[in-house]
């Protein structure tokens, strides 16, 4: 099979110079002084990209208003599972009553969207004012600023998709709202993390706290509005149902039945993924003996055209290449491919104790969407006593990885953002050394614990999902749990720690060998996100499966079948999106 385009990363690309002139418009409309001008000016721009109560460009008078009940239900309904309730109804009903014909669910999903775009914005700008007295405090805000760039982007993502698209196909549109907005919140929490402990980070912390609330409400709202089908009898969406949890249930509609309120596909359930060993037509070769078209890895990515069709190639001949690589932003649907995981490596050592903050300590850093790794290996050689020392770390999505290895030892994989799959892939490390806060599922992949400090104990998972709302989470399906061979008997290894109030993690279908420990799971810090987490366990083998002695947290689940299922690659990541890799994927349970 060919290698495919990834048409939704295309087509967002395509829509980037119209997504810049909206806004301009934005900004010179929205006021960031008094709530109630933003909610006016949220009113304002969605009127001007749906086109409601306009003729010819040319404003109209309302030709009616609503029933007031009935828009306070509708309200009440969008809002329904907000965690910030009172302030996702206080905002729409402010936006109703500025103009009533915005009662229609887009369009009320599109003020909540640039309420919080606002929001994040003005935060920002009030960063800028703070005072920076130590180099890494002002290294932080670099990164700060970098990830602003990157929420900008990815909130003008879901507000054009929504602005661009019919009502009817909200539903369908709902994951990839879902997967932006969250990465929104990560981004924030990515750039708050980046500063010492201290009087500083608690400023941005309060800073954040405004706009992380509406983000967390505009999720929400995405979630209600996807499923508005099932209170008119409909058609279930074409997706499964969130993973653990289901939509907050909703009144009874006594009203008539809206317009936008139309059957949509059914979820027509898992299929497998064939692979290919189709031999792949690089590009451009690396060969550090001169016999390719450059010596280095990152010389090669310089030199991509800056247009161009379909996927890049870019081949990686044996041998370690020390260097610092980024695949960007602009090179997307970009694939990689070495002559093994043992072969082709990018290596590097940049730590946590030599003064570079782990953001910054990747060896290779993936920000391009639609990435394809094969056969190839990242690693950093710091050693287990430089502490934070990121292999890789992945921002993209669909991102894809395949036979490779990520190698280290504290904090390896660095799963930061959107969605990924890794399939055949090895992962070493000692503490934390797959964590982040994207929506991954490891399929196949070996986890090699390795020997830490005589102080340290080891964990093999630390997600970071911030919120509740956020789709975001680990899933590691058939995989493989193992020690190292110089793994000291006596060190104490866990499955997993919250790193962040609402990490989430589900191991299924997996071999986990008497390393791990008994209690399976270990706490960050006391009593630390252990009632609002959620890990479960599936179906899993081995002498370290046990489940009977496990942690005693009502947080902790032994999962069933069907929940199981909505952890799949299918219906976690809708991943019909691998299909044209070339990489083979199970998409429902194996068995």
């Amino acid at each position: 099979m060919a290698f495919q385009d990834f048409d939704v990363i295309s087509e967002r690309r395509k829509n980037q110079a119209k997504l810049k002139m909206r806004k301009k418009i934005l900004i010179s409309v929205v006021s960031a002084v008094l709530l109630a001008c933003v909610i006016g000016a949220a009113a304002f721009v969605v009127v001007q990209r749906t086109g409601a109560n306009t003729k010819d460009g040319v404003a109209m008078k309302p030709t009616g208003t609503p029933h007031v009940d009935q828009n306070s239900r509708l309200v009440g309904m969008i809002c329904g599972s907000a965690e910030y309730k009172d302030k996702c109804e206080n905002t729409l009903n402010e936006a109703l009553k500025k103009d009533p014909q915005l009662a229609q669910p887009k369009d009320l999903l599109l003020v909540t969207m640039v309420v919080a775009e606002n929001e994040v914005n003005k935060a920002f700008n009030e960063t800028s004012k703070m005072k920076f007295a130590s180099e890494e405090e002002k290294g932080a805000y670099e990164d700060c600023k970098q990830l602003f760039e990157d929420a900008k982007e990815e909130l003008g993502f879901s507000i054009n998709q929504v602005g661009e698209i019919d009502s009817d196909k909200l539903s369908s549109k709902a994951p990839d709202l879902n997967n932006w907005l969250s990465a929104v919140m990560s981004y924030q929490q990515t750039c708050i993390d980046g500063f010492p402990e201290g009087n500083l980070k608690n400023e941005f912390r309060n800073a954040f706290n405004e706009s992380r609330e509406l983000v967390s409400n505009a999720l929400a709202v995405v979630s209600q509005v996807s499923s508005f089908f099932s209170i008119f009898k409909g058609p279930v969406a074409a997706q499964p149902p969130a993973p653990g949890s289901a939509p907050t249930p909703v009144p009874d509609w006594d009203g008539p039945i809206p317009t936008w309120a139309v059957p949509v596909p059914a979820w027509s359930g898992p299929t497998e993924i064939v692979g290919t060993n189709e031999k792949l037509v690089p590009n451009v070769t690396v060969a550090q003996d001169g016999s390719g078209n450059f010596k280095t890895v990152s010389e090669a990515l310089a030199a991509i055209p800056k247009t161009y069709t379909g996927r890049y190639v870019v081949y990686v001949k044996a041998g370690v290449y020390d260097e610092t690589v980024t695949v960007t932003k602009q090179m997307t649907n970009l694939t990689m491919f070495g002559d093994g995981m043992d072969k082709s490596i990018i290596t590097g050592n940049k730590n946590y104790v030599d003064g570079v903050r782990t953001f910054q300590t990747a060896s290779f850093v993936v920000l391009g969407d639609g990435f394809l790794g094969k056969d190839m290996g990242f690693q950093n050689t710091a050693g287990a006593a430089k502490h934070q020392a990121v292999a890789a770390r992945v921002q993209a999505d669909q991102a894809v990885f395949f036979n490779c290895l990520f190698d280290g030892y504290q904090d390896t994989l660095y799963a930061q953002t959107h969605r990924q799959f890794y399939r055949d892939c090895v992962i070493t490390g000692t503490i934390d050394f797959i964590f982040g806060d994207a929506s991954a599922v490891f399929q196949n992949c070996t986890m090699v614990v390795r020997k830490p400090l005589e102080t340290q104990q080891n964990i093999v998972t630390a997600q970071g999902r911030i919120d509740k709302q956020e789709d975001t989470g680990f899933v590691l399906q058939k995989c493989v749990i193992k020690a190292s061979d110089d793994l000291p008997p006596e060190t104490k290894n866990y499955l997993g720690r919250p790193w962040k109030e609402f990490s989430r993690t589900i191991i299924m279908e997996t071999e986990i060998n008497s390393l791990i420990h008994p209690d399976g799971w270990l706490p960050w810090e006391g009593d630390f996100a252990l009632n609002t987490l959620y890990y479960g366990e599936y179906n899993n083998n081995g002498a370290g499966a046990n489940t009977n002695a496990r942690v005693r947290w009502s947080t902790l689940h032994n999962i069933n079948k069907d929940e199981a299922t909505t952890y799949t690659v299918e219906a976690f990541l809708q991943g019909t999106w691998i299909n044209g890799t070339g990489v083979p994927a199970q998409l429902g349970l194996y068995n």
